[in-house]
């Protein structure tokens, strides 16, 4: 038997129950019994049962440092007792009204107190719902049809938003583009066709695997208002957690529309559009009827989504949360960077409070650790996924859950002696895959 095999059976034995519960997914999910495209994973991802703080536990009684965090949605981290406590108490008051309620008013008022963008608020079941959303409200305030996107920035699996010649998916009108090229963008809004350009904050895949410059975020608004355009930041993943008041509080801007998700309900299902007020007038009932946008949702602003984001919002205030995972971030990246030189390996990790770790030719070293090491076609370099999904099954077998060995997101609950395990896992983990031969420097 080789020896990755040899690793593969190892992971088996010691998951036994998990390996248990997959053989039964695996009869009800058609993605290898997966139910997200990243929890794919061969032999199959550990089946978790308890998490708090920086930590979770698998079936099998395995511990875990954890970097998936909920795909980046718990920049607190895991059971916060204030989101605990108001998910507690609203489930004994009434999970699901029907109704309107007060819950929702201030929850909308605290993400206006944290993103004074929010002129007007609208609510969804998920950040991917309330990307839909933007696109049909700008085309019906613009009477344009066609949207902007750029490469390798993630919105979605839903039609337009999909990655461009997704297999079923309707993208006539989508036009992609690459980013950090401000005249490129002119050109495309000079003739008047496109109802929105959509970028997703902090850069492309998950908050920046691919970096976008913060120039060209500050390029963005006035070239949209010059051509008639809307812009509509996503900040599904950056909003709260960059920052208490999101990207856009980052790099300084104002965009038309912003969505959210992840962290705004302290990691329950739910999202929002928010913008300004005269853009969004679309959904009121006095709007005229050919511009008119109906919204239905049966877990629009639902109580227990609300009172989970209403007590992550109280904790946002003042961006302590953010700080302090950044400031982990920061130390991890280090860390790493410096461990990766002292052994010769031909890898970095960059980022901000979501690390992203590239193996690679080393092209540049950026003074700021922000930056990428490499050009954008050796970041997403598809024969390199491989030595990821390896790299990951060893991290998990030394306690450490990373985002399919590519992204390592943190949260204010995780501390110093977390850094330091990890980067001992990390460099354990390179060890052996070169012992093993996958990994091929």
């Amino acid at each position: 038997m080789s020896e990755p095999d040899a690793l593969i059976e190892a992971y088996r034995r010691q998951r036994p129950r998990s390996a248990e519960l997959h053989a039964r997914a695996r009869e009800l999910f058609p993605a290898q019994g997966a139910t997200h495209f990243s929890r794919v994973h061969n032999p199959f991802r550990p089946y978790m049962v308890r998490a708090e703080g920086a930590r979770k536990w698998d079936i099998d009684g395995h511990e875990y440092l954890d970097y998936v965090l909920g795909h980046g949605a718990l920049i607190l981290g895991h059971s916060h007792p204030a989101v605990v406590e108001a998910i507690q108490r609203q489930a004994g008051l009434g999970v699901h009204f029907g109704d309107n309620h007060g819950l929702e008013v201030e929850w909308a008022e605290r993400i206006r107190s944290l993103m004074p963008a929010a002129e007007r608020i609208e609510f969804f079941a998920s950040g991917q719902e309330a990307n839909q959303m933007g696109l049909r409200v700008a085309r019906a305030r613009t009477g344009r049809r066609k949207l902007l996107k750029f490469q390798h920035n993630y919105h979605g699996w839903a039609d337009e938003l999909a990655a461009k010649g997704s297999p079923g998916a309707l993208d006539d009108a989508v036009t992609v583009i690459p980013a950090n090229d401000p005249e490129l963008v002119e050109r495309h809004l000079s003739g008047g066709e496109f109802a929105v350009v959509l970028v997703e904050g902090g850069g492309g895949r998950v908050s920046g695997r691919v970096p976008t410059t913060v120039e060209f975020f500050q390029a963005l608004p006035d070239l949209c208002r010059r051509h008639g355009t809307l812009l509509l930041l996503d900040e599904v993943v950056t909003g709260f957690r960059e920052a208490a008041g999101g990207w856009q509080s980052v790099v300084g801007i104002v965009p038309d529309l912003t969505s959210i998700g992840k962290a705004a309900s302290g990691g329950l299902g739910a999202g929002a559009l928010f913008g300004r007020a005269d853009v969004l007038s679309v959904l009121s009932p006095a709007a005229p009827a050919a511009q008119r946008v109906v919204h239905g949702g049966t877990w629009n602003a639902v109580p227990m989504s609300c009172a989970a984001g209403i007590a992550a919002c109280t904790l946002y205030q003042g961006g302590g949360p953010q700080q302090a995972a950044r400031a982990m971030a920061d130390r991890f990246r280090r860390d790493a960077n410096a461990m990766f030189r002292r052994i010769g390996a031909n890898a970095r990790c960059y980022g901000r409070s979501i690390v992203h770790l590239y193996l690679g030719a080393v092209d540049r070293e950026p003074a700021d650790d922000t930056q990428a090491p490499a050009a954008v076609d050796q970041l997403m370099d598809p024969a390199k996924t491989p030595l990821h999904q390896r790299l990951d099954l060893h991290l998990l077998l030394r306690g450490v859950a990373s985002m399919r060995g590519e992204v390592f997101c943190f949260s204010a609950a995780h501390d110093a002696a977390a850094v330091t395990r990890t980067v001992a896992a990390l460099e354990e983990s390179l060890a052996a895959m070169v012992a093993e031969g996958t990994l091929p420097f």
